[in-house]
């Protein structure tokens, strides 16, 4: 069975993509292998009617609403390779048969890429974050650090003041400038140049090579992003470089550079958020059953 459209990936970005298709009657299968990139988090934040919901119960709030559509099938899977195929694009699965459709959307989301740094790992989405509009004001204007990786984490560290006093660990990542320390200073950012040796405690208390003990409520730091699947270079899509990883190149309407092929959500933005994700969703899910009224 040749299906109108392949969603590959089934968080919030391919969740609303599908719901919009759904909506315009057309078969849909959703292959998705259950790895949200906030799965980590206790809680989200920042998303009209479900903030402070949990990342896991509105993914299954949404998908039980979807699934409601006769015409969406979902498939619990992993796929391994897409390529063009007669009808369209075919997507090989991991175990079972091969499925195909007449377009793809590709919502497979990021990877995030960890600073190497002893007990960072453990406290990822609990107590060590990235997006300050996400996790700061649970913090209650306690002591947030910054754990710096490159220039780029200035920017997070003159913004988190808003959030609580902030001290900026540069790690050995950079050293700023005479012109960056007097805006460091003018958002009263304590820099800290020691090296860290690791995190610690019940938060994220940051020890220093030193000795000493610097004990935080949350700290906040740059990861480095990675597509979280093959499927956009196996089809040839162009890729954009972004501040931290690259992303699926696409135009307005989500559209990539291969004809047929729509992207959304984290792959296809520089940043991203769930509220940005149901956004990006909705637009690749309308352009892509535009794309089908024509074909």
């Amino acid at each position: 069975m040749t299906h109108d459209v392949l969603i590959l990936g089934g968080s919030y970005a391919g969740l609303s993509a599908g719901l919009q298709l759904a909506r315009a009657r057309r078969k849909v299968l959703v292959i998705d292998n259950g790895l949200r990139r906030n799965r980590f988090a206790g809680t989200s934040h920042g998303f009209l009617t479900q903030d402070g919901n949990t990342p896991a119960d509105i993914a299954a709030k949404a998908r039980a609403q979807l699934m409601e559509y006769r015409t969406v099938e979902w498939l619990q899977a992993e796929a391994t390779h897409a390529e063009r195929a007669q009808d369209g694009f075919k997507v090989t699965l991991q175990q079972g048969p091969d499925v195909t459709g007449k377009r793809l959307v590709l919502a497979t989301g990021v990877t995030d890429v960890l600073p190497e740094l002893e007990g960072i790992a453990e406290r990822w989405g609990k107590s060590v974050f990235h997006c300050p509009y996400c996790h700061g004001y649970e913090l209650d204007e306690g002591n947030i650090g910054v754990l710096a990786t490159s220039p780029l984490s200035m920017h997070q560290a003159l913004m988190l003041p808003d959030w609580g006093p902030t001290t900026f660990f540069l790690n050995g990542a950079f050293e700023p400038d005479a012109d960056q320390l007097q805006q460091l200073a003018r958002r009263n950012v304590t820099v800290e140049h020691g090296l860290v040796h690791r995190l610690g405690g019940e938060r994220a208390n940051v020890v220093m090579r030193d000795g000493r003990v610097l004990p935080m409520d949350g700290l906040f730091t740059t990861t480095r992003t990675v597509v979280s699947a093959p499927f956009a270079e196996q089809l040839g899509c162009a890729f954009d470089d972004g501040p931290l990883g690259r992303y699926i190149r696409t135009d307005a309407t989500k559209a990539t550079t291969v004809a047929g092929v729509f992207a959304c959500g984290d792959a296809a933005r520089p940043t991203g958020s769930v509220a940005l994700a149901v956004g990006d969703g909705a637009m690749a899910g309308a352009a892509t059953h535009r794309s089908l009224m024509f074909d």
